[in-house]
């Protein structure tokens, strides 16, 4: 995997070294500044960029994964050189402007391992075996509040902004979300969803109840699932499976399991994953939504969505909290 690293010179010498170890990437280049890396991903645009938050330049690390985002896509890793938790802010911003996901400097081994994993989401061909299949939708065993179930990935973080930002605070349904994050991650983009949000978001735990009027945020890399009608838990397994936790693995089980009202909201991300899930609520008769291409930060997730028929609406991000409201007020969704 060719990688090109954007960071400020001691950075840089941190991430070469931990690289030393990883010969089956190769750096291609080195460069500082923003205005550096905007040209350098034009002209050589490598499969992975290693994105600092301070730069030298004009342009900041939030600014730079924007442009490049919008100019030549790419993913790209944000390395936190004072840490995930001393910066949450614009870490949040970065991943909400397109990054794949953020990784503490501080710790090599946590670099060299979160560069693994994002080497295999980039090389992903491959979909959730199972994901999709339906267990029907009776409309005699429903009960209950209704569940909003929305997955999301790079870029997510502002999408979910705006999408629980134009969510009332007396919301009749409960909301669970799962994000492609780092669990070191969770609680603090849980903490700063709060902050843009009516309800109250927290990271789930085993046992967790999904309750109308709450947001409960997927917590660890492993798989937040419904365990059985009423309850959230957490699986390792599917373990082969390199999106974790998965929107797929989540969104399936609430196809099996979740015996009142739901309806799936997909949004931007890198890959597929969620569209089967998507399409596995589809297909029980729930209304589904997924992101449009010109509002997502990067329409990977919303596009497979499509491509499958996945999707009821295919909605701009700020017109997603509206339809929700509009379809809660009517008894089926």
């Amino acid at each position: 995997m060719t990688i090109g690293i954007v960071a400020r010179p001691h950075e840089q010498a941190i991430l070469r070294r931990a690289l030393l170890a990883c010969p089956e990437h190769l750096i291609t280049w080195t460069v500082t500044s923003g205005e550096q890396a905007v040209e350098r991903c034009a002209r050589e645009t490598p499969d992975l960029v290693l994105m600092g938050l301070s730069l030298e330049g004009a342009i900041d690390g939030v600014e730079t994964t924007r442009t490049v985002m919008a100019t030549t896509p790419c993913a790209i890793l944000v390395v936190a050189a004072e840490g995930v938790r001393a910066d949450r802010r614009r870490l949040f911003e970065a991943m909400g402007g397109g990054a794949l996901d953020a990784v503490d400097l501080t710790d090599p081994t946590l670099v060299v391992a979160k560069i693994a994993s994002s080497a295999r989401l980039i090389a992903d061909k491959t979909a959730l075996a199972g994901a999709g299949r339906s267990t029907g939708h009776a409309a005699s065993t429903l009960t209950g509040h209704p569940l909003i179930a929305i997955g999301a990935s790079a870029g997510g973080p502002a999408a979910l902004a705006t999408l629980l930002g134009g969510l009332p605070s007396d919301l009749p349904a409960a909301v669970v979300i799962v994000q492609h994050v780092d669990e070191h991650m969770a609680s603090g983009l849980a903490d700063w969803l709060g902050q843009r949000s009516a309800l109250a978001v927290r990271v789930a735990v085993e046992g967790d109840r999904p309750v109308a009027g709450t947001i409960l945020l997927a917590g660890t890399n492993d798989h937040l699932v419904l365990k059985s009608a009423t309850t959230l838990g957490y699986t390792a397994e599917p373990r082969e499976y390199v999106y974790r936790p998965s929107v797929d693995v989540f969104f399936t089980s609430v196809s099996r399991l979740w015996r009142g009202e739901a309806v799936g909201v997909l949004l931007t991300g890198m890959g597929r994953d969620g569209a089967l899930g998507l399409k596995a609520l589809r297909s029980q008769g729930r209304l589904t939504i997924a992101q449009d291409r010109a509002s997502s930060a990067v329409f990977g997730m919303p596009k497979a969505a499509a491509a499958v028929g996945a999707a009821v609406d295919v909605l701009p991000v700020d017109r997603i909290a509206a339809r929700l409201v509009d379809a809660l007020a009517h008894t089926r969704l």
